[in-house]
């Protein structure tokens, strides 16, 4: 009976380690389009998929921490140091850059629908501001 409670416990270890990889791999993709898309939140993402891949890979964390592009910004992030100027200013430049191009040539004619964006382009501008500033 117990061989029986042990071969469930495992598969049941695999199926979540398969789901937290599978959900890791789906928030860094969202993370990546984040990147270039300021309506969708690339840090949040970024590190729930740290998260998940800690819980399900060590080999996908350590190169997600290592990864050239996201690895220094997520250890920095988790550490508190926070993120460069210079990832600042690009970021809520292209955020207003594209929130004010949706909200005049794409949903010009949707007041509630600009009130959201510009509301979301507000929320992502305190939040970037009120993280530390790193400085290397």
């Amino acid at each position: 009976m117990s061989n029986n409670v042990q071969t469930t416990k495992v598969k049941k270890q695999k199926v979540v380690r398969a789901l937290l990889l599978v959900a890791g791999t789906i928030c860094l993709a969202l993370g990546a389009i984040g990147i270039f898309l300021p309506i969708l939140p690339t840090t949040p993402f970024l590190l729930l998929a740290a998260a998940c891949y800690l819980r399900s890979s060590e080999r996908m964390h350590k190169w997600l921490l290592g990864n050239r592009w996201f690895g220094e910004y997520i250890k920095n992030y988790q550490a508190g140091r926070g993120i460069p100027m210079k990832t600042k200013i690009l970021a809520i430049t292209l955020l207003w850059a594209a929130i004010l191009f949706s909200m005049f040539f794409m949903v010009s004619e949707i007041l509630i629908a600009q009130i959201v964006l510009f509301a979301i382009a507000v929320g992502v501008t305190v939040h970037l501001a009120r993280l530390p500033t790193f400085k290397k």
